[in-house]
């Protein structure tokens, strides 16, 4: 796949033994790549349900797809998604009917973008520690990005201006009342880079959300707060498939 001439790098599995399964695509956070999610892939693989993983433009540290740090931010991230659901909605072999969105972090915003904009075309939207908070970082952090230094450094990463201009040019929550599908949030209580207050008014802002709260839960789920995700996210995923 590519996006304005660059590379997205990608893995997709499939279940074995199951015809047109389902697809749950995968974002990864800010500064990651593909395999900060790709256990919860495993997972979903196991329980009947097609997964696709892959690394945004520019995306973080490790990165197989083309890009640059500096040229990265959540609307490219977004265009990157959309290329993504645009190839599976004509693929053979899963039901273009149920793509599900996932996304930790950064993906959790970029998937809650996507969901609200191609809102017909998501069958449930699952996010993970959400970064809700990130436009309220970038207006802290750069207030007049038009005006900024043309590089920035974020949790020890170099961006872009355009990273700012991007993620101060709207606001997320004008954008989930837009999705009408099912929405699952998972948050910790103990979350020090996104305050779960973030999640908590998300979950009166979609119209159709649930919120699960992991007492005691970071930013990155591991031990047990991974498994009740896993847990949670084929739960829903079953559910909305039955309803269909």
């Amino acid at each position: 796949m590519e996006r304005d001439g660059k590379h997205l790098y990608g893995k997709l599995y499939l279940p074995e033994n199951v015809d047109n399964p389902p697809l749950v695509i995968l974002s990864h956070g800010f500064g990651a790549n593909y395999k900060s999610v790709e256990g919860y892939a495993h997972y979903f693989v196991d329980n009947g349900v097609a997964a696709y993983v892959f690394d945004f433009n520019g995306g973080g540290l490790g990165s197989r797809s083309d890009g640059k740090k500096t040229e990265m931010s959540v609307l490219t991230e977004a265009a990157d998604l959309e290329v993504v659901l645009d190839y599976f909605q004509d693929f053979s072999g899963i039901n273009n009917q149920q793509i599900f969105l996932f996304g930790a972090s950064q993906g959790g915003f970029v998937s809650t973008y996507v969901a609200g904009t191609r809102p017909d075309d998501i069958a449930g939207l699952i996010v993970l520690y959400p970064a809700y908070v990130l436009q309220d970082d970038s207006k802290k952090r750069n207030p007049n990005p038009e005006l900024g230094p043309e590089t920035s450094r974020i949790m020890g990463i170099e961006v872009g201006k355009i990273y700012d201009i991007d993620a101060q040019s709207f606001d997320i929550y004008d954008i989930m009342p837009q999705y009408h599908g099912k929405t699952l949030i998972i948050h910790g209580t103990s979350d020090n880079i996104v305050p779960i207050s973030y999640s908590e008014r998300a979950v009166t802002t979609f119209p159709n959300a649930r919120l699960v709260v992991i007492d005691g839960a970071g930013h990155g789920f591991t031990g047990k707060a991974n498994e009740i995700a896993k847990i949670e996210s084929i739960d829903f995923i079953k559910n909305i498939i039955s309803e269909k």
